[in-house]
């Protein structure tokens, strides 16, 4: 039995990390769907930038877009959300099936408004209002300023994909965003059943302490973040509080894994994704990941609820002189700007793309 249904078997989510028109055109996402178990998708801002940067699929849509007077952001929007929304008719089949657990695809807000709060919440209002599908979340980073329109997003019904988490501390604050956000639903007489996942960012924590720590912590610290992670999300499960939500109709807001594509050559591309095996978990992988995953028979021991050992493997890093703290920070305002730059690029792109088609016209 092929690993991604193992995966699939043991009540964790496979997504995937990727979009392009060739992957809708191609037949391809529709495959991994059939084959590999893949029940959602999620992109951003340098999904899309490599996308259109290294393919000619664009361009007729491109020309159609332009010849509506429209270039820059809006120009991206209108081809993103071509995209977002044939996926998410993919996905739809899965998403009634599950009951509206599953079956998601995400489409990020302007990375450009991570640390305005007024700007993002208009910004998701009026995406999810243009997708108009039911299965389409969107992400929102889980900075200071975002939380508040995570909050009021929840509140309004817009599914979140809560992006750019780093650490426990991290998640929970968006946890307890997008609660409040269902209370309120709750006690405004309105569904309490919106959907969110918070992402969890794996791989860039190992990256980010690559050769500053003893030979046997190399690549242990992402893991142990998730576990600790993890840890707290089923103990807020759990909680009375959330408990009283799920009792009214409100569904819990699941973990997703992210960036779990192996950034070491000298490691196993499927390192992340054998270690995070989880029930009631999102694993969102690259497409590579997910190949080599399917190759595979067998996965590894599922995630213990405890945390198990994360608490030991933080201590050594403590004592390497590793702060893990002041690390998330670090991580989650290079993410941010790490964005930006992605966005930037493809603005320059679609400008460089428009003056070439105009040009051929």
């Amino acid at each position: 039995m092929k690993a991604t249904t193992l995966l699939s078997n043991v009540g964790q989510s496979l997504w995937l990390d990727n979009i392009t028109r060739d992957l809708l055109n191609g037949g391809t996402l529709k495959r991994y769907i059939d084959e590999l178990s893949v029940t959602g998708l999620t992109s951003n801002p340098t999904i899309f930038d490599q996308a259109i940067k290294g393919s000619t699929a664009y361009d007729a849509a491109i020309r159609d877009v332009l010849a509506k007077g429209k270039s820059g952001e809006a120009l991206f929007f209108d081809l993103a959300l071509d995209d977002i929304t044939r996926a998410a008719d993919l996905f739809r089949p899965v998403h009634e099936r599950t009951n509206t657990v599953d079956g998601w695809v995400s489409l990020e807000v302007s990375p450009l408004l991570a640390y305005d709060t007024a700007s993002t919440l208009a910004a998701a209002k009026a995406l999810s209002a243009r997708a108009a599908r039911p299965n389409v979340l969107i992400k929102i980073p889980g900075t200071k300023e975002g939380l508040p329109a995570i909050e009021e997003s929840i509140f309004a019904g817009i599914p979140i994909n809560v992006t750019l988490l780093f650490s426990r501390e991290q998640y929970v604050a968006a946890a307890e965003a997008f609660l409040r956000g269902i209370e309120r639903r709750i006690a405004a007489g309105l569904n309490p059943n919106v959907g969110s996942v918070a992402s969890l960012f794996i791989s860039r924590w190992d990256v980010a302490v690559a050769g500053k720590v003893p030979e046997p912590l190399r690549n242990r610290l992402g893991i142990a973040i998730a576990k600790r992670t993890y840890k707290a999300a089923r103990e807020l499960l759990v909680s009375p509080r959330w408990q009283r939500v799920y009792n009214v109709g409100g569904r819990p807001q699941r973990v997703l894994w992210a960036s779990t594509g192996t950034k070491d050559p000298n490691a196993s591309p499927l390192m992340y994704v054998e270690a995070l095996a989880a029930p009631f978990t999102v694993n969102t992988m690259p497409e590579k990941t997910l190949q080599a995953l399917a190759e595979h028979q067998e996965i590894g021991p599922i995630l213990a609820a405890d945390g198990d050992d994360c608490e030991a493997q933080l201590a050594q890093f403590a004592k390497a002189g590793i702060d893990v703290d002041a690390l998330a920070a670090q991580l989650q305002e290079e993410g941010a700007k790490s964005f930006a730059k992605s966005w930037n690029d493809l603005m320059a792109v679609l400008a460089s793309k428009s003056a070439v088609l105009k040009k051929a016209s």
